[in-house]
C-alpha cells in the first residue's frame, strides 16, 4: 500500500458487522465428538471399534439380563419359566438364587436371629469413620471412633462385656506409662516402656481382671464362634481391621527404614523385604497351621484374629514402601526448615514431614487398601468361607442350585465394586480437599 493511499483509507472499521452463528463444528455435540472421539484417524478407528464391541456385548448380554427370573425355587424352575416366556432357545439369568440365598452371601452361617448385631456394627462403623474421614462431622463422634473396636468385637463375637473393657485398660496402662516417663524427661524411653506396659497387661492381667469383673457383675451377650462367620461379614471384618491397623504400622516401618539408627533400619528393611517377597497365601497358611506350634499347649488363638494379624503385616509392608516414596519426594528444605524451627524429631515428623508425605501418598495408600480388601477372599485357603469362593461353592453345592454359575459371581462382584469404588471416590475427594499448593 502506498503512503498516499494509506493516508486516505481508514484502518479502523466504522460499522459493526452483524452477529453470525458459530460454525457448526465448533459448538455442541459436534464439537465434543470431534475433539474427544474423532480428533485423529486413530481415535476415530478406535471409537468405531469400541462402539462395535459395545454393540456386540449388548446384543449378547442384554437379553440374558432382561430374561432374568427372580421368583423360583430351583435352577430347573428358572429354566422352565424362561422357556415358557421367551421360547425354548432363550437363555436368561436365574436371579432367584440371590433372592433365596442372599443371607448366606452377606452373613455366611451367622445365626439368623442375631443378624441385627453385624448390621448394627456396620452402621456404627459408618458413624465412627465420619469424624476421621470428613472434617465437617461432629467432633463428639471421636468418642465413638475410639470405642468402636470394643463395640464391634462385642457385637460380632459376643461373650463377656468385660473382655473388651479389660483390653482397653491395657491401652490405659500404656498411656499412663508414656505420660509418666515424658514428665520425667525420658522422651526416648517413653514409647518403648508404654508398649511393654500394654503388652504385659494383656498377657498377665487382662484375663484375671476380666474374670473377676464377670464374677462380680455378670454381663454377657450370646457368643458366636468364628466358624459361623462368612460372606461379607467376614470380608468386611478382616478388611476394616487390617486397614485400620496396617496404616499406622506402615508409617512406623517407613520411618524406621529411613532411620539413622542401624538396628532400627536393619529390622525395618528385613521385615519389609521378607513380607514383600512371600505370597499372602503362605502367610495365611502360617497363621492357620504353624502359629499353633509356637504357642503354649491348650492356647486357643482365634483363626480370624490370626488372619487379621497376618493380613495386617502383609499390607503394612506395602504401605511402608508407599509412604517411603512420599517421604523421599519431599525436598530437603522441609527437613531443614523443621530443624531451623527448633523442632525435635517427633514434632517435625508430626507437624511438617508426615502431613505432606501422606498427602503425596494418598493414591498409593488407597490402592493398597483396595487390593487388601479384595485379598480377603484368599481366606478360603485356611477354611474360612469368603463370599467369592466359599459361600458361592456352598450355594452351588445345594441340589436345587446345582449348575448355576454366573449369577452368584456377578452379585458378589457388584458388592465388591461398591465398596472399592467408594474408597476410590473418597481418595479423589481427599486429594481435591488437600490440594492447596496452587490456590
Amino acid at each position: 500500500m502506498s503512503d498516499t493511499h494509506a493516508e486516505t483509507v481508514a484502518f479502523v472499521r466504522e460499522t459493526m458487522l452483524p452477529q453470525a452463528a458459530p460454525p457448526a463444528s465448533q459448538t455442541g455435540a459436534v464439537r465434543w465428538l470431534r475433539e474427544n472421539l474423532f480428533s485423529t484417524w486413530v481415535n476415530g478407528a478406535l471409537t468405531v471399534l469400541g462402539l462395535l464391541a459395545i454393540f456386540w456385548l449388548g446384543t449378547h448380554l442384554l437379553p440374558w439380563f432382561l430374561h432374568g427370573v427372580w421368583n423360583a425355587n430351583s435352577l430347573a424352575e428358572c429354566r422352565e419359566i424362561i422357556a415358557n416366556r421367551w421360547g425354548d432357545e432363550a437363555s436368561g439369568a436365574c436371579w432367584a438364587v440371590i433372592r433365596e440365598r442372599w443371607n448366606q452371601f452377606l452373613f455366611g452361617f451367622y445365626p439368623s436371629h442375631l443378624y441385627w448385631r453385624p448390621i448394627l456394627a456396620l452402621l456404627l462403623l459408618f458413624a465412627a469413620l465420619a469424624p476421621v474421614l470428613f472434617g465437617s462431622a461432629p467432633r463428639q463422634l471421636l468418642i465413638l471412633s475410639l470405642a468402636y473396636p470394643g463395640l464391634a468385637y462385642l457385637l460380632l463375637w459376643g461373650g463377656s462385656v468385660w473382655f473388651p473393657i479389660s483390653a482397653y485398660l491395657g491401652f490405659g496402662a500404656g498411656i499412663a506409662a508414656f505420660l509418666l516417663l515424658r514428665r520425667a524427661g525420658q522422651s526416648l524411653l517413653a514409647p518403648i516402656v508404654a508398649v511393654l506396659a500394654a503388652v504385659l497387661w494383656w498377657l498377665f492381667l487382662a484375663g484375671p481382671v476380666e474374670r473377676g469383673l464377670q464374677s462380680m457383675i455378670p454381663l454377657a451377650m450370646e457368643p458366636v464362634r468364628s466358624n459361623a462367620f462368612g460372606g461379607f461379614v467376614l470380608s468386611i471384618t478382616i478388611g476394616v481391621a487390617a486397614i485400620a491397623l496396617s496404616l499406622p504400622l506402615g508409617i512406623v516401618l517407613a520411618l524406621g527404614r529411613r532411620s539413622d539408627m542401624f538396628l532400627v533400619k536393619a529390622l525395618s528393611v528385613g521385615f519389609i523385604e521378607f513380607i514383600r517377597g512371600v505370597p499372602l497365601i503362605t502367610l495365611l497358611f502360617t497363621a492357620s497351621l504353624l502359629l499353633n506350634y509356637f504357642l503354649p499347649p491348650g492356647t486357643n488363638f482365634d483363626i480370624i484374629l490370626r488372619v487379621i494379624i497376618m493380613v495386617t503385616l502383609f499390607a503394612a509392608a506395602y504401605i511402608a514402601e508407599v509412604i517411603r516414596g512420599g517421604l523421599a519426594a519431599l525436598p530437603r528444605g522441609q527437613y531443614e526448615a523443621a530443624d531451623a524451627l527448633g523442632l525435635d524429631y517427633f514434632k517435625s515428623m508430626r507437624l511438617i514431614i508426615l502431613p505432606q508425605a501422606l498427602k503425596i501418598s494418598i493414591p498409593g495408600i488407597v490402592s493398597t487398601f483396595i487390593g487388601l480388601f479384595k485379598d480377603t477372599t484368599l481366606v478360603i485357603f485356611v477354611g474360612l468361607l469368603d463370599p467369592l469362593k466359599g459361600i458361592t461353592d456352598a450355594v452351588r453345592a445345594a441340589i436345587e442350585w446345582k449348575g448355576i454359575y454366573w449369577e452368584p459371581f456377578i452379585f458378589v462382584g457388584a458388592i465388591f465394586f461398591v465398596f472399592n469404588f467408594a474408597m476410590s471416590r473418597y481418595s479423589m475427594h481427599l486429594e481435591r480437599r488437600l490440594k492447596r499448593d496452587h490456590r
